[in-house]
């Protein structure tokens, strides 16, 4: 269900409508009552998946040799 963003070009007011279908759309401002108020752009909200974790070092390579200073890597599985 949309909602849609005006702004009265009479007296500035901005307000929102839910709009179920084309005939409810605003046809006045409620504050100052003038006819024909102007719709706005607006932004929309998405929803995105999480970013997947960095491979730990081992997975590319990067412990180099394979043996860490310590003599364990905290990377091993």
């Amino acid at each position: 269900m949309p909602i849609y963003e005006y702004q009265c070009k009479k007296c500035g007011h901005a307000f929102e409508k839910l709009v179920l279908k084309a005939s409810d759309s605003a046809k006045k401002c409620p504050k100052c009552g003038a006819a024909s108020p102007a719709k706005q752009f607006s932004s929309f909200a998405a929803a995105t998946a999480p970013a997947p974790a960095a491979a730990p070092p081992y997975a590319s390579g990067a412990c180099g040799s394979g043996s860490c200073a310590t003599g364990s890597c905290p990377w091993s599985k």
